[in-house]
């Protein structure tokens, strides 16, 4: 199985963390004595990985980017976990709500990674985006992420309008974000099962993906800038829906605390609390 290559202190980290048989070298700059690289190099050799002492120029050269960090490692490809249908049955299973992320024609690896990471803070069960015109997991990908790559599942589907559809029929629905919308993200219902869909940043949504929409919400600008990077715009719908979601988790459980006794328990109490 061919190895993929990660860089960074936080997504080889989160690696080492969930996955350390999978960690085949990991290479490190010896010339680096802080603090941080003392600790990640006795976690890395507490998890039993292969240390490589490698200079500037190699890691470099590994990660193709001057952004290593000092650290990089060639990897196993962690297996995928699950099939969308295999995850929402398991949502099912345990009462759990799905939040979906959809992301139409985002094919910068910065974004995407941007977005894996708010959708791992905001509880976001899976990121959904269409096999062509959409970035995929590569090192870049994975550094900007810082671990979320690892964490969150990613699904690049043949057709993302079918996806859409079949994601209904499990009662899900599909909240697209325009600038042009009428709504205001603040105004919609996002307790339920629901899939936020975004667009590239400047063409947003396709014509089809937008039609396929339950519902358009837009986020309000009071400024001179017309529209948000789609990192930030994820991160302001994603939180606005943690937000909603554990409001309504509070006043369900304030809600049962305020129910009243019944009689029956009421006496049941009574008879606990008489000293024998």
């Amino acid at each position: 199985m061919p190895a993929n290559l990660l860089f960074g202190f936080h997504a080889l980290t989160v690696r080492l963390k969930i996955a350390p048989q999978t960690v085949r070298e990991l290479y490190f700059d010896p010339s680096r004595r802080d603090a941080r690289m003392r600790h990640f190099v006795e976690r890395a050799r507490a998890a039993g990985a292969t240390l490589v002492e490698s200079d500037d120029a190699r890691l470099c050269k590994l990660a193709h980017s001057p952004r290593h960090q000092g650290v990089a490692a060639r990897v196993d490809p962690l297996p995928q976990r699950h099939s969308i249908d295999e995850l929402l049955e398991e949502l099912e299973a345990v009462g759990g709500v799905p939040l979906l992320l959809l992301l139409d024609g985002v094919t910068d690896p910065h974004n995407l990674g941007a977005c894996l990471r708010v959708a791992d803070g905001a509880g976001v069960q899976a990121v959904i985006a269409p096999q062509k015109n959409a970035a995929g997991i590569n090192a870049t990908v994975a550094k900007v992420a810082s671990g979320a790559a690892e964490t969150v599942p990613y699904f690049m589907v043949p057709n993302l309008a079918r996806t859409m559809g079949e994601l209904k029929e499990r009662d899900l629905r599909l909240i697209g974000a325009s600038d042009d919308a009428e709504a205001s993200i603040y105004d919609v219902d996002l307790t339920g099962p629901v899939a936020l869909v975004l667009g590239a940043e400047g063409d947003g949504m396709r014509q089809l993906t937008r039609q396929t929409c339950d519902q358009l919400v837009h986020i309000p600008m009071s400024g001179a800038v017309e529209s948000l990077n789609v990192s930030v715009a994820t991160a302001v719908c994603l939180y606005e829906a943690l937000r909603q979601r554990r409001a309504a988790a509070q006043e369900a459980e304030d809600a049962q605390e305020q129910e009243p006794v019944e009689p029956e328990e009421a006496d049941a109490d009574r008879e606990n609390d008489t000293p024998g």
